[in-house]
């Protein structure tokens, strides 16, 4: 049973409670069943149909368009992902990708874009992507390569995206390209393309050590008309930082989950495997290494609640919190659930266990909307500036 004190937090409302013991419920009946790991793409389209069918896309959205508040609520988002990920790490991905594909919508977007694509994400009717990676730029993003260059009506957009998450599936993509209007980050600008565009292609689909759908996306001659503009031309790199920002959190929130199941399993492993004339359980050594779970765990949830409180309710923007939270919680749950495959022997790397299942999945977050040593980067240079001012 995964420790659920921490709801009791100052952090949370009596909404932010509840929303979390209706979602575990909903997981324990619609998730458990589990599903076919040699149909990924087929699997995500089925659980975005379930989350949008349960109600839970409707917190990657504002009320305006179909969402549960006002504004993208950071705590709420963060609950749903740590609960998904603590019963099902692919019912996560596709949640987060739902939220991170129309968070840029969210918040730039016209009036027009907001209603064509906000309401059918909420229902699980569309699929979201979030392009913003490329074969040689990564962390880099000022380094991106792909162009859209101006031409009457609309864009022509060449290049390409690689690591795509929900490539090959998704119904849009936010593509990130260069304009020009500076350079480095300041020339970049961020589009709403459809997935039938002709010039779009998806040239190779990416299997990863967790099955999640990928793949790299090439752009070749590809005609968008001006209104797929995201906002401002030139103003791209921002708002996709301002999006990262929301999201990064909840990264830490995936982690958290994937980390309280590691702990509940390695402590039922623990409770009933002999040792001696007691079991693993009694051994000082187990016991200090569930210890430091039980740290590691704490410390990232505090993390994560802190920086959704603080751009929730004191309205700030949390880049350094955020960074905090995604860097402690996903190196964190990686120390969690290595200890848990330990403590579980060989049967910890047997395929089929949750423990070896943890593992795949957590390498991942380390990488993913900013890598740890983009956050230490970030975390810094965060720091300096209030030396410096």
């Amino acid at each position: 049973m995964a420790d659920r004190s921490f709801l009791d937090w100052p952090f949370f409302a009596d909404h932010h409670r509840a929303l979390a013991d209706d979602l575990d419920a909903w997981c324990k009946t619609e998730l458990a069943g589990g599903h076919d790991e040699n149909d990924v793409d087929g699997a995500c389209r089925d659980l975005v149909r379930k989350l949008g069918a349960g109600g839970w896309l409707r917190y990657c959205v504002p009320a305006s368009h179909g969402g549960v508040h006002e504004a993208i609520d950071v705590r709420s988002l963060s609950i749903i992902r740590e609960t998904l990920a603590r019963h099902d790490g692919l019912a996560d991905f596709a949640f987060a990708m739902q939220g991170l594909g129309s968070g840029t919508i969210s918040l730039f977007g016209s009036a027009k874009q907001k209603a064509t694509y906000l309401p059918a994400v909420a229902r699980g009717d569309r699929i979201a992507a979030f392009a913003l990676t490329e074969p040689r730029s990564g962390s880099d993003v000022a380094a991106m390569e792909t162009t859209a260059t101006a031409q009457g009506d609309g864009f022509t957009i060449n290049g390409a995206k690689t690591y795509i998450s929900n490539g090959g599936i998704a119904d849009y993509y936010i593509l990130f390209a260069r304009t020009g209007e500076a350079p480095g980050a300041k020339g970049i600008s961020a589009f709403i393309v459809d997935a039938d565009s002709t010039g779009l292609a998806v040239t190779e689909r990416i299997r990863v050590i967790a099955p999640h759908p990928l793949a790299t996306l090439e752009f070749t001659d590809m005609k968008v008309p001006t209104d797929s503009l995201l906002g401002e031309p030139g103003r791209g790199f921002a708002q996709a930082m301002a999006t990262l920002d929301i999201f990064r959190t909840t990264v830490g929130a995936a982690a958290l989950g994937f980390a309280r199941r590691a702990l509940d399993e390695a402590t039922a492993r623990a409770l009933d495997r002999r040792l001696g004339a007691g079991v693993l359980a009694d051994n000082a050594v187990t016991q200090a290494n569930l210890a430091d779970m039980v740290l590691d765990i704490d410390t990232a949830a505090l993390l994560i609640y802190r920086a959704g409180w603080l751009r929730d309710v004191k309205g700030v923007r949390n880049t350094r919190e955020a960074a905090l939270a995604k860097l402690h919680a996903t190196d964190g749950a990686q120390r969690v659930i290595d200890k848990a495959v330990q403590l579980f022997g060989g049967l910890g790397v047997t395929h089929g266990v949750a423990v070896e299942s943890l593992y795949r999945e957590i390498r991942a977050l380390r990488i993913y909307e900013g890598a740890s040593e983009v956050q230490r980067q970030v975390i810094a240079r965060e720091h300096l500036k209030g030396f410096a001012a």
